[in-house]
């Protein structure tokens, strides 16, 4: 009974992490008169001092500074924080201006796509094997993607921007074994600096938002440290309790929501043809999704029998 209502618990903190992220679109909309650079440097200068807080509050300082210390003598995984925090931030940025520039419909394809992409770079660099239904997956995946690429004319770069850079991210990530918080503390702070140096060039040059327009943007661009991290508390709280094909299934709320908002409350243009195109992409999320049950890997184990491929 326990151990059924802490998997309760655990549904309700990672649904409520991913709801969070469905909105925050609203959140970036609000500053949309300012340039996604200097929003991007406010998130990341206020996320590390935010996270630093919680941090102490819970304390972890000293798990950060133990950490810390450590990466410090192990250039493999120094390097791979770095990799994750330059990843981490450019898909931050792409967010942040696809949103602002009335195109979230394909950032929310972007994070549709976002699983796929995952199992794809796992399959090339971790040598992960594929069952059949998750190549025909990627097979309609990649059919939704061309019907985007020839309907607009050019290539969903915003939407695969977004998908491989923070696939890339989760692949660096399998290389630093920390705590969620500790490890986002540790991203922004390999770029808080740069963001600092931005921010206080801004503030030279008289071309900031941050204490220069009203006391409501300036607000607004403090708490894109809370509105990064709280997301980020809940989820972490909620994958410690359930299964790994739990927390999949619960990640499409976000672009979900992302897309509803895009649609029917910023008014963006959704045709037949995105219809057509997102039809693909669902359907390959809902077989991806069927090929990591039981009754998937107990039909794919018999297959392979009958054909006497190697288990």
């Amino acid at each position: 009974m326990e151990k059924r209502t802490e998997q309760q618990a655990g549904v309700l903190y990672a649904a409520f992490s991913y709801i969070l992220w469905g909105f925050l679109p609203v959140y970036w909309k609000l500053l949309d008169h300012v340039n996604a650079d200097e929003i991007l440097a406010n998130r990341v200068f206020w996320s590390f001092f935010f996270i630093a807080l919680i941090l102490v509050i819970n304390k972890k300082w000293g798990l950060f500074k133990g950490t810390l210390r450590g990466l410090a003598q192990n250039k493999k995984q120094l390097a791979a924080l770095a990799v994750a925090s330059m990843l981490i931030s450019i898909n931050w940025f792409m967010y942040i201006w696809a949103v602002n520039t009335d195109q979230m419909i394909e950032a929310s394809l972007g994070y549709y796509i976002n699983p796929l992409v995952s199992v794809f770079l796992g399959m090339v660099f971790l040598k992960e094997r594929l069952s059949m239904l998750q190549y025909v997956s990627f097979a309609l995946a990649a059919i939704g993607v061309l019907i985007m690429t020839i309907s607009y004319g050019q290539f969903p770069w915003i939407a695969l921007s977004l998908a491989i850079s923070f696939g890339l991210y989760g692949l660096a990530k399998k290389l630093i074994k920390v705590d969620s918080a500790v490890g986002l503390a540790l991203e922004t702070l390999v770029v808080m600096p740069l963001a600092a140096l931005y921010i206080g060039y801004l503030l030279n040059q008289g071309t900031n938002s941050l204490f220069a327009g009203s006391l409501s943007t300036t607000l607004l661009l403090a708490g894109a440290g809370a509105a990064t991290a709280v997301p980020l508390l809940f989820f972490a709280k909620g994958a410690q309790r359930i299964p790994l094909a739990t927390l999949g299934i619960l990640q499409y709320i976000a672009p979900t929501l992302t897309l509803i908002l895009g649609v029917f409350i910023y008014h963006e243009t959704f045709s037949s043809i995105h219809l057509l195109a997102f039809t693909f992409i669902w359907s390959a999320l809902i077989l991806y999704s069927l090929s990591r049950t039981k009754l998937a890997s107990a039909l794919t184990v018999k297959w392979k029998k009958e054909k006497g491929m190697p288990m």
